[in-house]
């Protein structure tokens, strides 16, 4: 799995890329009022989703988070679903009724987003025991943010998953700020990923903008996990484009901060690591305009698309 050649950057890239003009293309709809609720945009992030998800087998799961878009799209969700969905529309994922912070679509071995900081984690550790109790060489890989790892949840989880040797991943998206609490004032250590030898795990962290580095780095701890070794936990460090959520400006991330995290961009990564696998720019520049084409029928098939019958809702509750 560590060996990389230009058809794999490639399908990186493109991911990546996809994520990014996803976002951009969201935040511009969301502007125009077709997208309601609260929107965190996944911007600058793009590598840990891209690097992680790479390395998995399609039949691995993944939870996801509040800032879950790039997950879904990872996966290999259909961008016209996932933006269906953050319009409230019927062809969504979830038929509009989980918008931005709810995505999830078991098809894809996705469980879901979760608007709850830390939410997910007892969800995927749960996930993972019925993948040891099956027997399965099926991975869970729980995404969640440094302010999550501050949460009773994630330390019982860790605990449980580690005397159950239980597979799976857990990866914190250190974005460096719990909404606006900078990361080093809600714990003293460097590396969060440190707090795995409290529960005799493995742990690292990994320069979180790097797609090829965190896919590289994912070949020991999927081994471990299918071969019923147990969980690791990953420490991915990044920062946000912007603020928490769209109408959050982040006056609190110093500019120059943000300055030179922007000038290590996880996208621009991938697209240098493909001119240095002879990548040509033409080549580069078909990539991004056939995305380009995608974001546009994204928005075109959300705009079109109907609202959720209010006759199938009642149903539904109906039938529970």
């Amino acid at each position: 799995m560590s060996e990389v050649n230009a058809d794999l950057l490639r399908t990186m890239y493109q991911v990546a890329l996809t994520i990014r003009r996803f976002e951009e293309a969201a935040i511009e709809q969301y502007r125009l009022g077709n997208i309601r609720g609260y929107f965190h945009p996944y911007l600058g992030e793009e590598a840990i989703a891209v690097g992680v998800i790479s390395a998995l087998r399609p039949a691995d799961y993944i939870v996801s988070t509040h800032r879950g878009h790039g997950h879904a799209i990872a996966k290999g969700h259909d961008t016209r679903l996932v933006m269906a969905e953050l319009f409230g529309k019927a062809t969504g994922y979830c038929k509009g009724r989980g918008g931005s912070m709810h995505v999830s679509n078991l098809g894809q071995f996705n469980l879901g987003a979760n608007g709850i900081v830390g939410g997910g984690i007892p969800l995927a550790t749960g996930a993972a025991m019925g993948m040891k109790q099956k027997g399965s060489t099926q991975v869970v890989v729980s995404f969640f943010s440094d302010g999550a790892s501050n949460n009773g949840v994630f330390h019982e989880c860790l605990n449980m998953a580690a005397i159950y040797r239980l597979p799976i991943l857990y990866v914190i998206e250190n974005n460096h700020y719990a909404v606006s609490t900078p990361v080093e004032q809600s714990t003293l250590l460097r590396d969060l990923s440190k707090r795995s030898e409290s529960y005799g795990i493995p742990g690292f962290s990994l320069d979180g903008n790097d797609a090829l580095k965190i896919y590289q780095a994912m070949a020991e701890p999927l081994r471990r996990a299918r071969a019923g070794e147990g969980p690791t936990l990953i420490e991915c460090k990044t920062y946000r484009h912007g603020g928490h959520h769209i109408n959050d400006p982040g006056a609190y991330m110093p500019k120059e901060e943000l300055a030179r995290w922007k000038a290590h961009d996880p996208v621009d990564l991938l697209r240098g690591y493909l001119a240095a696998a002879g990548v040509t720019e033409a080549e580069i520049q078909t990539i991004q305009s056939r995305i380009e084409a995608e974001m546009a029928k994204a928005v075109e098939f959300a705009t079109q698309s109907p609202q959720p019958s209010e006759a199938d809702f009642l149903q539904e509750i109906a039938s529970l």
